[in-house]
């Protein structure tokens, strides 16, 4: 469950007038509406639902877990072996993937951020130029250790981002892979503690640790389009709730929240 928070008037406004547009069941009752959610929304998420709660009487319940790779609290391994959610929100990738085993409720999708691939050093160490694809090679050939997640990010740059580059042999032995949260933790606090030299993961999940110093996003030459995603699942108590809630996460009243967490806000829907 989300904790409380500060209630902003325009957010509660926003709330009121998407139950009425989404026809909610007049006396219908207040809801536990289960949300499986990946990192690089969580605080957007964590920022704005106590207003939602607040304003709907429902109440959220909170499993986090990557979008993709093999972890056993990755997402679609937690609905593959029957967890239950009402709405899963995550890297677009895993929601496709989720479509394609028929884990989600067809058209129940909707866009809510766009999102980059950062770089971070130790906090104090020089930032090496990885404004070029020339640029970034250089620095991944002489950096004596790489981080990068398992989840989309990190799964894009092992398997295809580091091959355009030319170095994905070269670089292997030296690269780690790092589990995220609930058990892990984001790639910047592996950075932060001196064990990796440079590390890569969504800016959305560095640019809030502490000890460690942003140096960019990498090329868009090897920046796949990544969107977050919200979509109910196949088997959803709770529909209509949850359908409000990823209304209100992709409303322009959650446009700040999104940019504060160092995503792209899309057009409202």
């Amino acid at each position: 469950m989300l904790p409380g928070g500060h209630i902003v008037p325009r957010l509660v406004v926003c709330l009121i007038a998407l139950l009425t547009a989404v026809a909610l069941t007049p006396g219908a009752t207040a809801a536990d509406v289960k949300v499986m959610i990946s990192a690089g929304f969580f605080n957007v998420y964590k920022e704005l639902g106590p207003a939602f709660e607040a304003s709907t009487g429902n109440r959220l319940v909170t499993t986090r877990g990557p979008s993709i790779g093999d972890s056993p609290e990755a997402i679609p391994t937690r609905l593959a072996r029957g967890e239950e959610t009402d709405v899963v929100i995550m890297d677009g990738a895993g929601v496709d993937l989720l479509d394609k085993r028929e884990l989600t409720r067809p058209g129940s999708r909707v866009p809510l951020a766009e999102s980059f691939i950062g770089m971070v050093v130790r906090a104090g160490q020089p930032k090496p130029d990885i404004s070029t694809m020339d640029a970034l090679r250089k620095t991944l050939l002489a950096a004596k250790s790489i981080a990068y997640s398992d989840s989309s990010s990190g799964t894009y740059l092992s398997t295809i981002g580091f091959k355009k580059l030319g170095v994905a042999d070269e670089i292997s032995g030296k690269s780690r892979k790092v589990p995220g949260p609930p058990s892990g933790e984001p790639v910047a606090a592996v950075v932060a503690r001196g064990e990796a030299e440079i590390g890569f993961q969504q800016v959305a999940e560095l640019m809030h640790v502490s000890g460690v110093d942003f140096v960019g996003t990498v090329p868009s030459d090897i920046q796949p389009p990544t969107l977050y995603v919200g979509a109910l699942s196949r088997n959803s108590q709770h529909p209509e709730a949850a359908t409000t809630l990823l209304h209100f996460l992709s409303s322009a009243e959650a446009a700040a929240a999104i940019t504060k967490a160092g995503l792209k806000p899309l057009p409202a829907h």
